[in-house]
């Protein structure tokens, strides 16, 4: 599929995620807005008004009969609702814990792309893991590619079980990485520090430390070494929170999330 040949539509398009990856598709120009769809159950233009030439509809046929690829982004349990047959279509589906299986079952294609993505998509920062059946062939992953390079940072993995990590891991959009900045900023704040600077500081401090760690070529582990070795401040910190819980507890709470991934619906 070419550019002029192609058309893209989100099934739950005006939804946090949907809507956040048709910003994404549309700010970055990956195909003309008049070639891009969204659905929802009201039909609204809500969230898109910067983007008067795309396609709103409240049928999700509609949709499907009009595009070539269609983005699945509806909440886990509404899935059996979306209602459409499109065997000859490339299906995306970014639904937490909606097997492989079970989205051939609901569109009738065997071209499916089961995907995790975030909200982060809409400043272009999400991590999209996908997974592919036999039938996606080259030129379908190509698309593939190119809609999550421009939501992020994209790979295709090989074993589907490993999305619902991923949704666990970077689903949750700041997520748990907001949780440790709660407890930063909690920690300031009962040392005296006013919650606004607090606030300030430790929000600076993750955008310097996600820029840091994305940019530069040390991996978490090494990053962690080095202030361990360098034997200061942090090196005290960071070896009493190694031989704390803390690692147990934060692989507890990921396995949870696993878990709920798994039983979604």
């Amino acid at each position: 599929m070419t550019n002029s040949e192609c058309s893209i539509g989100i099934i739950g398009g005006s939804g946090m995620l949907g809507r956040a990856i048709s910003h994404a598709l549309l700010d970055r120009k990956i195909i003309p807005a008049s070639d891009f769809w969204v659905s929802n159950r009201s039909g609204s233009t809500a969230g898109f008004e910067h983007f008067p030439d795309i396609n709103v509809t409240s049928d999700n046929k509609q949709l499907s009969d009009a595009c070539k690829i269609i983005i699945l982004s509806v909440p886990p349990a509404l899935a059996s609702e979306i209602s459409i047959h499109v065997a000859d279509r490339l299906v995306i589906s970014v639904m937490a814990g909606v097997t492989v299986s079970e989205l051939q079952a609901l569109t009738g294609s065997d071209r499916i792309v089961r995907a995790m993505s975030s909200p982060a998509a809409d400043l272009g920062l999400a991590y999209s893991p996908w997974v592919a059946t036999a039938q996606v062939d080259a030129a379908d992953r190509a698309w593939v590619t190119k809609i999550f390079k421009a939501c992020g940072t994209t790979d295709e993995i090989d074993d589907e079980a490993h999305l619902d990590h991923f949704t666990a891991m970077t689903g949750p959009v700041p997520g748990f990485v907001a949780f440790y900045a709660k407890c930063m900023v909690d920690y300031a704040v009962t040392a005296g520090i006013s919650p606004a600077i607090a606030d300030r500081a430790v929000r600076q401090l993750f955008l310097a430390s996600g820029a840091m760690l994305a940019h530069g070529k040390p991996t978490p582990s090494e990053h962690v070494q080095e202030m361990i070795d360098y034997a200061g401040t942090t090196a005290a910190g960071l070896i009493s929170m190694q031989n704390s819980p803390i690692p147990e507890a934060i692989a507890e709470g990921l396995e949870a999330a696993v878990k709920k991934a798994r039983n979604i619906r």
